[in-house]
């Protein structure tokens, strides 16, 4: 994942401030408990050094009423005197954390990578389309514009939406086909109209999925009318009404189940990509050391944590991997056993690279053991 928004972070002089929570507000109760463990860390902080007009801020941000529902967490990197990233997390954090300090910490925000999806949910009947769009700043799908302001809802502005049942005898016979005729051509244009505008956010916006629900016979003509990179990310989701999807249990546990299971694709298809290259001797490298060989040579596209497992130096790995332009991604472990819990693709590879070969990076028994 590109986390070039990070750089900010890095060209700003510190100490700084970095705070994980789990923000979620399903409930009072909930609520309460995020003003209670934020009181327990504001303590920490000041007591640590960090000056309390910034911690001020923070509490103001923080525990205002969010219009985020669902789990989701908060990340915030600030300096002394300013908030450099205020993000919403699309997970919670996998423990919440504070620390005040010389370098921002980054770790916590890259082991919820796998969850930030950005995905527009289309629903789509014969006269237009609602668009909702969901992104890693925005996590949850809500009947909002969610950042798309005008562009939330479309309508094709053809009006001829239905077919009428002419009475018999052939002198009405043309004027049926006629109707008929104008109507499937409003279908078409209308179709048209809302691809046009699939589209254009599927560029901007550069998804990851494209939702579509809706009327059955508008679904067929939007996908006739849609670009094939708008094709190509497409997932049909059954049980959706224009203007209603989202206030059925059933479609939101339905649309639930579709994202997960690209989360899953997603991480197995980087899974596999490390380990082939692996295992033919590719452009990949692994293991803390060379990783971090590899990164201060600019080799590094992509480099791979493994969440829960990070090595020592992940901190660092990770500040030299935004400052390379490098991509980041995290694996659960279920997916990939990297050495060390680090590995990295390459943009290229010379004699000078060091080893990718798993069996051959050292006697280091911890090593080994990942490697068999």
């Amino acid at each position: 994942m590109n986390l070039s928004w990070l750089m900010p972070v890095l060209e700003t002089e510190g100490p700084f401030l970095s705070i994980y929570i789990d923000s979620t507000r399903t409930d009072p109760s909930s609520a309460s408990g995020l003003s209670t463990r934020w009181g327990h860390f504001r303590s920490k902080l000041a007591a640590d050094g960090a000056p309390e007009e910034i911690l001020e801020e923070i509490e103001e941000t923080l525990l205002e009423p969010s219009p985020i529902g669902g789990r989701h967490g908060r990340a915030i990197l600030a300096t002394g005197s300013d908030i450099l990233v205020d993000r919403v997390l699309p997970a919670p954090p996998r423990q919440d954390s504070a620390h005040w300090g010389d370098e921002p910490v980054l770790v916590p925000l890259l082991q919820v990578i796998p969850y930030a999806v950005r995905q527009l949910l289309v629903e789509v009947d014969r006269s237009g389309a609602d668009l909702h769009l969901r992104a890693p700043e925005n996590p949850k799908i809500t009947k909002n514009d969610n950042g798309l302001g005008e562009d939330a809802s479309v309508d094709g502005g053809h009006d001829e939406l239905h077919k009428s049942s002419v009475g018999g005898g052939s002198q009405h016979g043309w004027r049926s086909s006629n109707l008929e005729a104008r109507v499937e051509d409003s279908w078409e244009r209308n179709a048209e109209a809302v691809a046009s505008k699939v589209d254009s956010i599927v560029r901007d916006r550069q998804l990851d999925m494209l939702l579509l629900t809706g009327d059955v016979r508008a679904q067929s003509l939007l996908k006739d009318e849609l670009s094939k990179e708008a094709l190509a990310i497409l997932k049909e989701v059954p049980g959706g009404t224009r203007g209603v999807s989202l206030d059925r249990a059933s479609f939101r546990e339905e649309m639930a189940r579709v994202t997960e299971e690209f989360i899953k694709s997603r991480q197995k298809s980087l899974a596999d990509q490390f380990t082939e290259n692996q295992s033919r001797g590719g452009e990949s490298v692994a293991g803390a050391s060379e990783v971090a060989e590899a990164l201060q040579r600019g080799q590094v596209s992509e480099l791979i944590l493994t969440i829960g497992a990070e090595p020592d130096n992940a901190e660092e790995l990770a500040r030299q991997a935004l400052a390379t332009d490098a991509g980041i991604s995290t694996l659960g472990a279920e997916y990939a056993n990297l050495p060390e819990g680090v590995g990295a693709l390459l943009r290229w590879r010379d004699d000078a690279t060091p080893s990718n070969s798993l069996s051959s990076m050292s006697s280091d028994h911890g090593r080994e053991v990942a490697a068999d």
